[in-house]
């Protein structure tokens, strides 16, 4: 059996700075707001080149506080697209905006500059363009058609840890940048959490109260605010693992390309390398027409693999209020019907990877034979 990713193998390579970290935490008997998440927060807004950052409860909650600390609020409108989890829309509609929706890229799945200009409104308050599979968006074209509209950007990094934009990390380019430490990332905490970062000092003060009742010390609640902090317990985890993110991410992009060296003769759209982007294949996700075969006959061969994200939120039935009819957005339809994502993480051996290239290949063979 091939596991689309084991969580177990990481934590057994780390698990001794795991238990001390924790144990300490225990020791000092302070869990919310504690010396961890300060140095968390600044070695993260470190590794990301930001002088700001502030730890949430969630990646969700991120985008959701930064929206607000841009002023976005009830009937405005966010541009952003279809094909990512549902937390990027549902940030949007948890403060009473209106996602809208425009078409990908068809090489990088990413936000398609080209469509955002027809789409801003004088409703419009943001843009949110995501990062998908840990490949950064063309920011250079959308921070250009932003800057002329005077409309933020609030960069979902969820899945781009480390991920950088002609040398610059992502989460530094627009105004906000919002990541998810969901167990899965790339950074991935043993439970939810999330960091907001920003070179913006007025943003990251308002966003310090914002994520903490709204106080700006106790008892003293200046603005109206929400329960977001990360967790102590994550950070001192957060901390451990920091550390070991480059390497981690650098044999993710070894076995992404062997993946693509192994898949190159095969009837297979494989990722898109950008000249602009340093990608970090959270995800490795192929495109290819008859993916519902490939996927099973994989599965038939003890290979998890998964498809992210199988309907397009516009298509989706909580968003059905929006209006947005089937082929409105065909690119992101047609991704939605074409993508596999294949078993990676750092852990994976090479040989897993040869393997799953193997099954796949013969599955192609078998199709041109019969």
């Amino acid at each position: 059996m091939i596991p689309f990713v084991d969580l177990r193998e990481e934590y057994q390579s780390i698990q001794p700075e795991i238990a001390d970290a924790i144990r300490r935490v225990f020791d000092r008997g302070q869990f919310i707001l504690g010396e961890n998440v300060k140095l968390f927060e600044q070695e993260f807004a470190a590794f990301c080149g930001a002088p700001y950052a502030i730890g949430v409860a969630s990646g969700t909650e991120a985008l959701q506080l930064s929206l607000v600390a841009c002023d976005v609020q009830a009937g405005d409108e966010v541009i952003t697209v279809a094909n990512t989890a549902a937390p990027t829309a549902l940030a949007i509609t948890a403060i009473g905006a209106q996602p809208v929706f425009v078409d990908i890229d068809p090489e990088t799945c990413t936000i398609n500059p080209g469509l955002i200009e027809n789409a801003i409104t004088n409703r419009t308050r943001a843009i949110i363009p995501v990062h998908l599979y840990g490949c950064v968006a063309n920011l250079e074209a959308i921070m250009r058609i932003a800057k002329q509209a005077k409309i933020p950007v609030i960069e979902d990094a969820c899945q781009a840890h480390g991920a950088e934009f002609n040398s610059r990390k992502a989460g530094t380019i627009g105004e906000l940048g919002c990541f998810s430490f969901y167990p899965t990332k790339n950074l991935g905490a043993y439970g939810d959490g999330g960091m907001i970062v920003t070179r913006n000092k007025d943003l990251y003060e308002k966003l310090k109260m914002l994520h903490n009742l709204g106080q700006s010390g106790k008892f003293n609640h200046q603005i109206l605010g929400f329960n977001s902090r990360l967790d102590e317990i994550q950070a001192s985890i957060l901390r451990v693992k920091l550390p070991h993110l480059n390497e981690w991410n650098r044999r993710r992009a070894d076995l992404a390309a062997l993946y693509s060296r192994l898949l190159q003769n095969l009837p297979i759209k494989l990722p898109a390398n950008p000249d602009y982007c340093s990608r970090v294949y959270h995800l490795f996700v192929i495109q290819v027409q008859d993916r519902d075969r490939l996927m099973e006959y994989l599965r038939n061969a003890k290979i998890d693999t998964q498809v992210h994200y199988p309907t397009p939120l516009h298509l989706q039935t909580a968003f059905e209020y929006l209006d947005v009819r089937r082929g409105a957005l065909p690119i992101a339809e047609k991704c939605a019907q074409e993508v596999l994502s294949l078993p990676l993480y750092p852990q994976l051996k090479p040989s897993s990877v040869e393997s799953v290239a193997s099954v796949i290949s013969d599955f192609f063979a078998k199709e041109k034979s019969a």
